[in-house]
């Protein structure tokens, strides 16, 4: 490795580094700020603010913005590197355009594997700590307000609620149903449906059972019985950012669960699946745009760089926010509304890597 690169990576990731640090002690300052009524009115303990919430809150918060903080880095050091004329040296000594990128792509490489794992394997368990701890000391307690509750807990068998109430655990006009080959051949029916969590069991209260074989139909009635079915509580008690909790096997899992389920919602999970492996992705396509933009020598100098590039950041994010609410509210698939923005970037950084100086 050349002094070049080992002076261009020192630059990239010093200046990643710096402004990472600066930005999340900004946000915990406010966050503090916001959060200490709720800290004091609810008592929670100085050691689990500190290490369960915040010492898992930095990662986050500083993952979830790397992206834009990469570029603005970018930007910044080689704008600074163009308006001290080091870039027209740089080329004007023989070195080649593509040969100056290589040192950009090696931290974009390291900074892009990094987020990819924080995102995938170590940040979900970092986040069940600092989402317990939300539960426990700052949110409301969670109340589930969806109606005609429709799920497939088996093979050829779908369970109905027309409510659930996660307070008490009892779902209200609760019927289930199984099929053989397409018919119907056993049917219950209740006015509510309760937990016990001594036995681990569900209790079906005013039930009527329907058992259908052929043009024969047997009908009983009961006040109370106990079943085992393949639903719990814990199915109506997830926030949408259950899924932050989850490392890429545990949402793999999840997803195909909810698909057999029937369950409503999936885009939220897949978006969040693909995410993962688009924002570091992204990590190139900035990088790439960045350097594009910033070594050519303008009049306004940095501030000029820092404004466009600021600028095309937003963009990105405006365009990211976009395309995914297209797939949850639209249709469209989520594999295409997350993969579209690095896609339209990565055309616009290979026309700007076309027209750099060289």
């Amino acid at each position: 490795m050349k002094i070049l690169d080992q002076y261009i990576i020192v630059k990239f990731l010093g200046t990643f580094f710096l402004s990472i640090a600066l930005i999340v002690s900004i946000a915990v300052v406010f966050d503090i700020s916001e959060k200490i009524e709720d800290f004091i009115s609810r008592k929670a303990p100085f050691n689990a603010i500190v290490f369960d919430y915040y010492f898992n809150f930095i990662p986050y918060f500083a993952n979830l913005f790397s992206p834009l903080f990469i570029f603005i880095s970018v930007i910044y050091f080689t704008s600074k590197m163009a308006y001290n004329t080091e870039i027209v040296s740089i080329l004007a000594s023989g070195i080649s355009f593509k040969r100056l990128l290589m040192p950009y792509l090696i931290c974009a490489g390291i900074l892009a594997c990094l987020s990819f794992y924080l995102n995938n394997f170590l940040i979900p368990h970092a986040n069940k700590k600092r989402l317990e701890f939300e539960e426990a000391y700052i949110r409301n307690p969670y109340r589930n307000y969806d109606r005609n509750i429709h799920k497939q807990i088996a093979p050829d068998t779908y369970v109905y609620f027309e409510s659930y109430n996660n307070l008490t655990n009892v779902g209200y006009k609760f019927s289930l149903e199984q099929f053989k080959e397409n018919k119907l051949t056993y049917k219950i029916l209740s006015d509510f449906i309760q937990w016990d969590s001594t036995l681990n069991k569900w209790k079906i209260n005013n039930f009527i059972v329907r058992e259908i074989n052929g043009l024969e139909e047997k009908i009983t009635t009961g006040y109370q019985k106990d079943t085992t079915i393949n639903i719990f509580p814990s199915d109506f008690t997830r926030r949408e950012n259950v899924m932050e909790m989850m490392d890429y096997n545990q949402l793999n899992k999840f997803i195909e669960e909810e698909k057999f389920k029937g369950s409503e919602g999936i885009e939220y999970y897949e978006i969040e699946k693909y995410r993962r492996a688009a924002f570091p992705f992204a990590t190139f396509v900035l990088t790439l745009i960045g350097v594009s933009i910033a070594s050519r020598k303008v009049r306004g100098g940095i501030g000029a760089h820092i404004g466009l590039g600021i600028f095309i950041s937003f963009s990105y994010i405006l365009f990211m926010q976009v395309s995914t609410t297209f797939s949850t509210n639209a249709g469209l698939a989520p594999v295409v509304a997350v993969w579209t923005p690095n896609l339209l970037y990565l055309i616009l950084s290979l026309y700007l890597l076309k027209i750099a100086p060289k």
